[in-house]
């Protein structure tokens, strides 16, 4: 069963100076149940917008929306079995952690011991007394999540969960996101870093420009992008470059390493056509597709 679907989703904004802007450009989605399901795209790719028609916070210019199998117009029926982040969250500055998610429980009737649950789930039940504005900007993300957490959704729509934050922050909401996905919860999560979600993801959208680019399964989605590449190290870039595209290799640099777009079995070939120069590899293996490396080259026309 889909918890998310979305059918020729299409919003334009009016320009204030005249004109439209395209939002979202004819979105279909699919977002089966369980597990992690990434939203990814650059800023701007019309992620936030999707997830403001999803949630009914924007109405959509055309296209369907449906949740936990309620479309637009009954989405109130289901709204309690879904928690939300959208964009940053927001609390009382110098309210404690505790005493906002004690307020916002109070509004949907949840008491104290779900929010000390939910303190807890997310690693915060210690730091719970302090003051919201001396969080660390994990901890707030946190919070946030732990908001979303209160009703006990089965579904959690998370807008940039980890926007702003270091590595450490980011490997903390990147385990906690997994775990509640293992504990039989649907998340889905919008994300700019193609390269961090890639870790925890079970299928993911890609977007640019409003448009869906590529659907599916993560290792669905890599084998799109299995040009074979090989990465060279040597002390003499220049001269190993030259060397190659001389050779007949297609060849750049990238980050004082050689990208060269061979399989792994002219490997042999590669090393004995630059010792013919005496330049000597330090390094010779092929290059793990990533996300971002699909994301680049099917906007930047490849297939």
């Amino acid at each position: 069963m889909a918890v998310i679907e979305v059918e020729a989703l299409h919003k334009e904004f009016r320009r204030l100076r005249g004109g439209r802007t395209i939002a979202v450009d004819g979105l279909d989605l699919s977002v089966p149940d369980g597990g992690v399901f990434g939203f990814l795209g650059p800023n701007g790719a019309g992620k936030t917008t999707t997830i403001r028609c999803v949630l009914g916070l924007v109405r959509p210019t055309a296209g369907k929306t449906r949740v936990l199998d309620a479309d637009a117009n009954r989405l109130h029926t289901v709204i309690d079995r879904i928690g939300s982040i959208v964009e940053t969250p927001t609390f009382f500055p110098t309210f404690s952690g505790r005493r906002n998610l004690r307020l916002l429980g109070r509004i949907d009737g949840i008491g104290a011991a779900a929010v000390e649950q939910v303190l807890e789930r997310v690693g915060l039940a210690e730091r719970g007394a302090d003051i919201f504005k001396n969080y660390s900007l994990g901890m707030k993300q946190r919070l946030g999540i732990a908001a979303a957490l209160l009703r006990e959704p089965e579904l959690l729509i998370l807008d940039e969960p980890a926007n702003g934050l270091d590595p450490a922050g980011i490997k903390e909401v990147r385990q906690l996101l997994r775990s509640l996905a293992d504990e039989g919860r649907t998340v889905f999560l919008s994300s700019h870093q193609l390269g961090e979600v890639q870790q925890i993801c079970d299928r993911v959208a890609i977007l640019a420009r409003g448009k869906c680019i590529a659907q599916g399964e993560v290792a669905d989605v890599l084998s799109r992008g299995q040009t074979a590449r090989m990465v060279v190290k040597v002390e003499n870039v220049d001269g190993a470059l030259q060397v190659l595209t001389g050779a007949g290799f297609d060849a750049h640099v990238e980050r004082d390493e050689i990208l060269v777009t061979a399989p792994a079995s002219d490997g042999a070939r590669i090393s004995r056509t630059l010792a013919l120069k005496r330049i000597y590899v330090a390094e010779l293996r092929p290059k793990e597709v990533s996300l971002e490396d699909v994301f680049l080259q099917l906007t930047e026309g490849g297939s």
